[in-house]
């Protein structure tokens, strides 16, 4: 008997062709979702060279240190040899043209100044090397990620680039300085002979500055005098300007915010009419609505009158058959009574006589009984009639109250919507005046910063003058004093003066030994390599979301399976629980072994994935595949249609806390906690060990978790088919045979 019903089961597939084309379908379903996607998107990132990139190079170039410098179409020459991307290289009207046409996924513009930015190391305000580079995240996000780091990599080459001519520079400027060094021992020579004639002349010097020095005492005194209040001045008109550019500023915020406050307003008056309106439509509507309730109240009333009088009746029934059934009683006593004078009758004759007589008795009392059953149920709707129709009367007096409320409401709405209207008009008043404000304030800045800079450049002269003059008096008084020791400093001077020649003839010597080449500049630019190295390899992007989207495949494909073939019901009756459920599990287990394998040989075969284990691949997919059977199976059987709302739920969780695509670590920390109990978790792991990462002892652990979830819904399917065919069979059976 179980093979003839699980046959039952098989021959309403094969015999039923939409079925059975629905069953083969679905057996293709995983692969539809892991095989397609996985090869629409087998290895995107070797095809970049297909993505369309402007490049735009404004470079003029320029020169450093006699050389021509053009790193902008140095650049552009790299960009033409690369295959990172389709590089386009246009004009820049074209450019941001196409880019806003979406004709290109991202914009790399080289400025004007590229080139001569970088000649400007060693000047006092150094320039960075400015390179635009405009993506266009809403046309597609991943190419503008993919955009972020290639940039980085050509920021990288740019850098290198720089920093060697830098280095070649800085070497140039060395064999320059050994030149320098040469010349300076030489001119060492000429100090040594000029400090004799220094000498004769510092008798002279010393009488002259004596004069000098009193003189500038004075001169410095009133300088002094004049700065302090120049200095006093230049605070005032400092804090004048600081004082109107922090106005300026805080005006500036105000009628932004003026702005913002205006464009507010005009939505919440925009809301405020969307709501009127509304409420006009609901004010029109509840007319109807008291009219329907109305026509309902009356014909409640009309069925609590009908019920009543059937009642009525029921109970009139009732007694009648009471009657009948004492009628029959007496029947029967008096028939008993004359059975002696039938003596005459053939035995059989009585026999009937006997059993009509008790018929009628036995069809009299059940009779009896089952009007006074119907009365009592007449009674209880007749009361309930009552109820509804004091009910529908408390709603229509509430539906009044509404229609009250909404008159309310609208009224009030128009009101609002006025006031509104009123304040918006208000608000363009009041940022139409602070623009105007601000145009006029603007001029009262700059009139103050001209002021405080006309000080400073002022208080600047005569700190310098002052300074000059202090620096002066003291100056003249050492200048007396020190052409005192002059005389005596010249010797010192002729024996330094020889040291020096000597010094510089050898440092001259040791700069002339400092030999570079392209390897020395290479290694100054890129001092450091980056040896990457990896634990285990994904070669391309479908290798690597395949265990998502072969879980997510198999887990469809069971729940479609759910929606053309019946769970539950049986083909015929079944002779046990166990049975019913071993003819279900088996055809389920067998499209779930054949969803497995098909999806294997795809991306195995046609999609050419490699894997540390073909056996264990497909032995794992398999597993996985059952494991879904069992889930759905269990809640589609016990609750049908709710059961499958619960499985989109599941399966919904399970895409979001199973780290297929991000780590679980950058998910909300709440789905974090879900993680451990869905199979999806498990499943995606193992797939991961047995394709990329080799671990098998990873693999065999998930395995072994996921081995759990089979025993437990099989088991639990089991037992809800063992008691309904209790419920609904055995039960039914005796019932059959007790009547």
């Amino acid at each position: 008997m179980k093979q003839s019903l699980l046959k039952a089961e098989l021959s309403s597939i094969f015999k039923n062709k939409m079925m059975l084309i629905s069953v083969i379908a679905i057996v293709f379903i995983p692969i539809l979702y892991a095989g397609i996607y996985l090869w629409a998107f087998w290895d995107p990132y070797g095809n970049l060279d297909k993505l369309p990139v402007a490049v735009v190079n404004e470079d003029t170039g320029t020169e450093m240190n006699g050389k021509s410098l053009e790193i902008g179409n140095d650049l552009v020459e790299n960009l033409k040899d690369s295959e990172d991307f389709h590089f386009i290289f246009v004009d820049k009207k074209t450019a941001y043209e196409n880019l806003e046409k979406q004709k290109y996924y991202m914009l790399i513009e080289i400025p004007k100044d590229f080139s001569e930015n970088a000649t400007t190391l060693l000047e006092d305000n150094p320039q960075k090397l400015d390179l635009k580079y405009i993506s266009n995240p809403g046309y597609n996000f991943i190419s503008s990620q993919i955009g972020n780091s290639a940039i980085e990599k050509i920021k990288q080459g740019v850098s290198k680039e720089v920093t060697e001519t830098y280095a070649e520079s800085i070497f140039e400027n060395i064999t320059e300085m050994s030149d320098g060094l040469k010349t300076a021992s030489s001119g060492a020579k000429d100090l040594e002979e000029g400090t004799d004639k220094i000498k004769s002349g510092t008798e002279e010097v010393y009488s002259n500055l004596k004069t000098l020095a009193e003189k500038s005492i004075q001169f410095s005194d009133g300088v002094n005098s004049a700065n302090d209040g120049v200095k006093e001045l230049a605070d005032g008109a400092g804090d004048l300007n600081k004082g109107l550019s922090e106005l300026q500023s805080a005006q500036g915020e105000l009628s932004t915010a003026a702005e913002q406050l205006q464009a507010g307003d005009q939505s919440i008056l925009d809301g405020v009419s969307q709501t009127k309106d509304g409420i006009n439509t609901v004010k029109a509507s509840i007319p109807s609505l008291i009219e329907g309730t109305n026509q309902l109240q009356t014909g409640s009333d009309n069925l609590s009158q009908s019920l009543t009088e059937w009642s009525d009746k029921s109970e009139q029934l009732a007694a009648g058959a009471n009657q009948l059934n004492e009628g029959a009683k007496t029947l029967q006593e008096t028939i008993n009574s004359i059975m002696p004078m039938l003596q005459g009758l053939p035995e059989e004759n009585q026999q009937q006589l006997m059993a009509a007589i008790q018929g009628l008795v036995d069809g009299s009392s059940s009779i009896a009984t089952n009007t006074v059953a119907l009365s009592q149920a007449a009674d209880q709707l007749a009361e309930g009639g009552v109820s509804l129709s004091s009910g529908l009367t408390e709603l229509n007096e509430g539906q009044k109250q509404l229609q009250t409320g909404v008159n309310q409401l609208s009224d009030g709405s128009s009101k609002l919507e006025s006031g509104v209207k009123q304040q918006v008009a208000g608000q363009e008043q009041f940022v139409s005046g602070m623009n105007q404000y601000a145009s006029e304030f603007s001029k009262a800045v700059d009139g103050s910063f001209n002021l405080a800079e006309g000080a400073n450049t002022l208080l600047t002269g005569m700190n310098t003058l002052a300074t000059g003059s202090t620096a002066l008096s003291d100056g003249t008084n050492l200048l007396k004093n020190g052409s005192k020791e002059l005389v005596n400093g010249t010797s010192t001077l002729l024996d330094g003066s020889k040291e020096l020649s000597s010094k510089l003839s050898d440092g001259a010597e040791e700069a002339s030994s400092i030999h570079s080449d392209e390897k020395t500049y290479d290694m100054i630019a890129e001092p450091i390599l980056v040896d990457q190295e990896k634990v285990s390899d994904v070669p391309n992007y479908g290798t690597g979301l395949a265990p998502y989207f072969i879980s997510l495949g198999l887990f469809v494909g069971a729940l479609m399976l759910s929606i053309v073939f019946s769970f539950a019901e049986p083909e015929r009756q079944p002779k046990s629980g166990m049975r019913w459920f071993l003819s279900k599990t088996i055809i389920l287990v067998g499209v779930g072994v054949l969803q497995a394998l098909v999806a294997s040989f795809v991306l195995l075969v046609i999609l050419g994935m490699e894997v540390q284990s073909v056996p264990l691949f497909i032995l794992f997919t398999v597993l996985t595949s059952l494991v879904f059977f069992s889930i759905i199976q269990f809640f589609v059987t016990l609750f049908g249609n709710p059961g499958r709302f619960i499985i989109v739920i599941i399966m919904i969780f399970q895409l979001t806390t199973s780290a297929g695509t991000f780590p679980l670590e950058l998910i909300p920390n709440v789905l974090q906690h879900i993680h451990n109990l869905l199979p999806m978790s498990y499943s995606v792991a193992g797939l991961k060990a047995v394709i990329s990462t080799g671990d098998f002892e990873y693999m065999w652990h998930n395995a072994e978790i996921l081995g759990i979830y089979p025993i437990l819904f099989f088991a639990g399917t089991a037992i809800y088919f063992i008691f309904k065919y209790r419920r609904h069979y055995i039960n039914n059976d005796m019932e059959v045979t007790a009547e």
